[in-house]
């Protein structure tokens, strides 16, 4: 076989493992539909908002660090595909998940109060709402999100499929849709429930602080496990600021084109299928990276085109797909409606998913050429990044297209 027919072949593999992939996003039209008929509540504080792409971000941080490990792990050896009788890294790495996820919030609450202060005059009393809805919503997507990213790599493993280019695109979604409901289910729980509802919220976060306090206690001295959370902290402190933006962009968007409900209800399954582009360069990438089939340069990007390019048609084919059921659930279908919004939504892609290609691909080279493990990295990295990329091209798109 030909090297011409070899990236023949490798190109629609990628492409229709992509497609296969990216297809899950559109159940992110499930949180979008979400979001466009709650946007009541967004009106009951001025960070609700804001905090929401926050919120999907950093979940998708956490997501894509273990994504990111379990895939590697399983090409590796180090990761068994199972639950239960697992190695000990990819116990280390469960915990590491669950401590991370503290921080996240944490760290988000305390940006959010920061950005607050400046742009909508945040109190003491805002922040400590913040800090309570956050880590409460981030509890219930740990427990609910977790072991549903196990699962997907576990049986993508055994059925012969790439979980470098099925898992996170997978799991990103479907936590989209769940991190979602638990957000509203808190800040309903919070604004509706009176002090009981506050008291709700208070348990669910000491039992989180307890759960940290203990896994720390129990694994302080595992190397592995401090590393990842060394390396992965870093990662977040960077990201807590990157998401913030993201959300005052969102705002603006809601405050410009806020009657627009289409927009809100294909918004998850935008910032998903983009921060998913990443997600196939990227960790693609680190696994050639650990084998050794790629070198670690920025002129080596011509020998990963196959994987860009599959993974960005692959993006552009199911935002036309996005257009066309947004408007079906929205109610407003039509020849003229699809042509504009496809136009938007696909000048959108162009922005994006250019500049996440280049990003993902950025940080896995310079990441394992400082002697770092790229997968604590690039997706994290990549996919808060990608969340704000959309948000902003989308933001131009809208003034360009209308």
């Amino acid at each position: 076989m030909t090297a011409s027919s070899a990236d023949l072949g490798r190109l629609k593999k990628t492409f229709t493992e992509s497609i296969m992939a990216f297809s899950f996003n559109v159940f992110g039209l499930v949180a979008g539909t979400i979001v466009a008929f709650q946007l009541r509540l967004f009106e009951v504080a001025p960070w609700a908002i804001a905090v929401y792409p926050a919120i999907v971000s950093l979940r998708g941080v956490i997501g894509g660090l273990l994504s990111g490990r379990l895939s590697t792990g399983l090409h590796l050896g180090t990761v068994r595909p199972c639950f239960f009788g697992n190695t000990k890294s990819f116990y280390l790495l469960i915990r590491a998940a669950a401590v991370l996820t503290l921080e996240t919030s944490v760290l988000m609450s305390a940006v959010a109060a920061l950005f607050g202060s400046l742009l909508w005059g945040a109190t003491i009393a805002d922040f400590v709402s913040v800090l309570g809805v956050i880590t409460a919503t981030m509890t219930l997507g740990l427990v609910a999100i977790s072991p549903l990213t196990v699962a997907v790599s576990n049986l993508s493993f055994k059925r012969g499929l790439d979980p470098d280019i099925i898992l996170y695109p997978i799991e990103s979604t479907v936590a989209d849709v769940l991190i979602t409901l638990c957000y509203f289910l808190a800040l309903n729980i919070f604004f509706s429930r009176g002090l009981a509802g506050q008291c709700v919220i208070g348990l669910l976060s000491l039992a989180m602080l307890l759960t940290v306090a203990y896994i720390i206690l129990k694994n302080a001295r595992e190397n592995e496990f401090v590393k990842t959370i060394r390396e992965s902290f870093l990662t977040l402190v960077l990201v807590a600021f990157i998401v913030n933006v993201t959300g005052s962009v969102l705002g603006k968007i809601a405050e410009s084109f806020g009657r627009r409900r289409e927009i809100f209800t294909a918004y998850p399954a935008l910032i998903d299928t983009i921060g998913d582009v990443g997600s196939v360069v990227g960790s693609t990438a680190t696994t050639k990276l650990a084998f050794g089939t790629l070198r670690p340069s920025f002129s080596a990007m011509k020998n990963h085109a196959v994987e860009m390019f599959s993974a960005w048609g692959a993006s552009l084919v199911v935002f036309v797909v996005y257009s066309v059921l947004s408007l079906v659930i929205q109610g407003i279908l039509a020849l003229s409606t699809f042509l504009r919004f496809t136009a938007l939504l696909l000048t959108a892609n162009l922005m994006a998913a250019l500049s996440v290609i280049i990003v993902a691909y950025m940080v896995a080279v310079l990441t394992f050429q400082r002697g770092l493990d790229p997968d604590n990295f690039v997706i994290p990295i990549e996919s808060s990044l990608a969340d704000g990329i959309t948000t902003i091209s989308l933001l131009v798109a809208l003034i360009l297209v209308g």
